[in-house]
């Protein structure tokens, strides 16, 4: 199941191209984990998360300063260099100044059908943040209608608010095994399943979940690895 889930990941360009191509689908990227991933699915799109590949990379530095981290620097060399040719859309919610830039310059340079700034209440203890961003989503949710030509029906958004309470639950799980002393699986094995998640039709990945889950209640911990700084205090 890892390989499967690994490979969601290593071949994403390559399994967004052949999801749009299987389904009829579009596919929308996005850059921050505020995104209501519940309406795009409730729309038959498939989110996927715009990461970098940290690869060497020279195109960004006219379009963003060299002072802004290495992720976001990365993130936009990816969309400049043509990684993600394959987006119908691309969005962003609230996030910091630097992602936010990214964003802005990708949007200019590699213009998609749909780009979306979906705003998000900065106090969100305010007595007022819950209407303001139910307002902000239903904006977002109108705009997605008239993108695809398809209506979000209730039935639609419950089926979308279901499939990302099953992968939040699911991977809850997962971390839950983690705890465990010694955890059945390593550091990198759950990176991979959290990496595929963001990539991946997440109906699928809940799939491959349920059989991991399954798996790793009869898998044996890993051998334990002392890492290198514990050595050199022996």
């Amino acid at each position: 199941m890892f390989e499967k889930l690994s490979r969601i990941y290593e071949d994403r360009h390559d399994y967004a191209r052949a999801w749009k191509e299987r389904t009829g689908g579009k596919v929308l990227g996005y850059f921050c984990t505020y995104v209501p991933e519940e309406i795009l699915y409730a729309a038959d799109v498939l989110p996927v998360r715009i990461l970098g590949s940290h690869e060497p990379q020279d195109v960004t530095e006219p379009h963003i300063f060299g002072m802004y981290c290495p992720f976001c620097r990365d993130c936009l060399a990816q969309g400049l260099k043509g990684r993600f040719d394959y987006l119908d859309g691309l969005m962003i919610a609230q996030s910091c100044l630097h992602i936010r830039q990214a964003y802005t310059s990708w949007e200019k340079h590699r213009p998609v059908d749909f780009s979306y700034y979906l705003c998000m209440p900065h106090k969100v203890q305010s007595p007022r943040a819950r209407t303001f961003l139910a307002g902000e989503l239903a904006e977002f949710k109108s705009a997605v209608e008239q993108w695809t030509g398809k209506e979000i029906t209730d039935a639609k958004l419950q089926e979308g608010i279901e499939v990302m309470n099953q992968s939040r639950t699911l991977m809850h799980q997962l971390y839950d095994l983690r705890k465990a002393d010694p955890p059945p699986l390593t550091g990198v094995e759950a990176l991979q399943v959290v990496l595929a998640q963001q990539m991946g039709d997440k109906r699928e990945h809940a799939e491959l979940m349920q059989g991991l889950l399954t798996d790793l209640d009869r898998r044996d911990p890993p051998a334990q690895r002392m890492p290198p700084w514990s050595l050199m205090s022996r």
